[in-house]
């Protein structure tokens, strides 16, 4: 870490989280309470959908494993975030120490850079699935799996490394105002009193990287099934193999607008509230709509979690 713009260097800078700065604080707890149920909703339904695929076995599947991995990276990346935001709008605690704010920022970034590869691992299931069915069993083996997966959560988890690290060296004041409520890369930054166009050059390559590759592999995929689907004669045919990736591709959407409504919010010549929560609208409310959309959606995700939660009672199971 470098020095402090002030030129001290016998103590690590201090971060303050300013928040939403147009927000009146008679409307913190009304905000805070928003947060606890969207924040609530995501863990309560990510959870629910990890049991449920645990506990059912005819959804030891492929593609379940790779949902699964899909709802701890949300449950992770909330309460990455989440706790200190819920402190802040209830407590007032908008400090965050130098190693802490690090390491959120990292964390954050890359668990959702995790979750962007975890996507394009889903739709080569669903590619895979379609396009090559008597395959299948072969190809998504178990042990094939497990690398994706993995593959998909180091590489994420690598690629963030570079930018936390060349912030991390960066000049701040003692006392160094992010305007955000969590630590993010972009406000961390902005609060440094170096230069900061290197670091938001990598930033921007590394966000390239990791939303717009994943995205084209997406698509690429999505090509070829829409290609073999319209090659099915029947009607009946069609619609159960989109069926199979509805789901999937509704995560997709839900994501990659989320990223969009960001970087609107950043690019477009708009008050810093808006960037602020163009921002937090990837963070909570694409987590949101994941676990919704996979437990109201995925029809047997679905029956899984109400065979769990509603437990029919052995004595008035079978006919009268």
């Amino acid at each position: 870490m470098e020095a402090t713009c002030n030129g001290s260097k016998d103590s690590s800078p201090v971060f303050y989280l300013v928040g939403i700065p147009s927000l009146l604080e008679s409307l913190f707890l009304l905000v805070f309470l928003i947060f606890l149920l969207l924040s609530l909703l995501i863990l309560v339904g990510n959870e629910l959908i990890l049991v449920s695929v645990v506990a059912e076995p005819s959804l030891h599947k492929p593609m379940y494993f790779f949902l699964i991995n899909l709802s701890a990276l949300d449950i992770l990346s909330t309460t990455t975030t989440v706790p200190k935001m819920l402190s802040l709008f209830l407590l007032g605690d908008q400090y965050l120490s130098f190693s802490a704010c690090f390491l959120q920022m990292y964390l954050f970034h890359g668990l959702n850079c995790s979750e962007a590869f975890i996507l394009v691992v889903m739709a080569n299931d669903c590619y895979v699935a379609i396009c090559y069915p008597l395959h299948y069993p072969v190809l998504m083996t178990p042990q094939t799996n497990a690398a994706l997966a993995a593959s998909a959560w180091l590489t994420a988890l690598l690629l963030s490394i570079p930018a936390v690290l060349q912030t991390f060296h960066m000049a701040f004041d003692n006392t160094a105002h992010i305007y955000h409520c969590f630590c993010d890369h972009l406000a961390a930054v902005q609060a440094s009193c170096s230069d900061t166009t290197p670091q938001t050059f990598m930033g921007f390559c590394i966000t390239m990287v990791v939303s717009f590759l994943p995205l084209f592999l997406v698509l690429l995929s999505y090509a070829h099934i829409l290609a073999s689907v319209l090659r099915i004669s029947s009607r009946k045919g069609r619609s159960k193999a989109f069926s199979v990736c509805s789901s999937h591709l509704l995560v997709v959407g839900t994501y990659y607008s989320s990223i969009a409504i960001g970087y609107v919010a950043y690019r477009a010549d708009l008050s810093l509230d808006f960037h602020i929560m163009g921002n937090m609208v990837h963070a909570i409310l694409a987590p949101v709509l994941n676990a919704l959309i996979n437990m109201l959606r995925n029809k047997d995700v679905k029956a899984a979690i109400t065979k769990i939660t509603c437990p029919q009672d052995p004595w008035h199971s079978g006919d009268p």
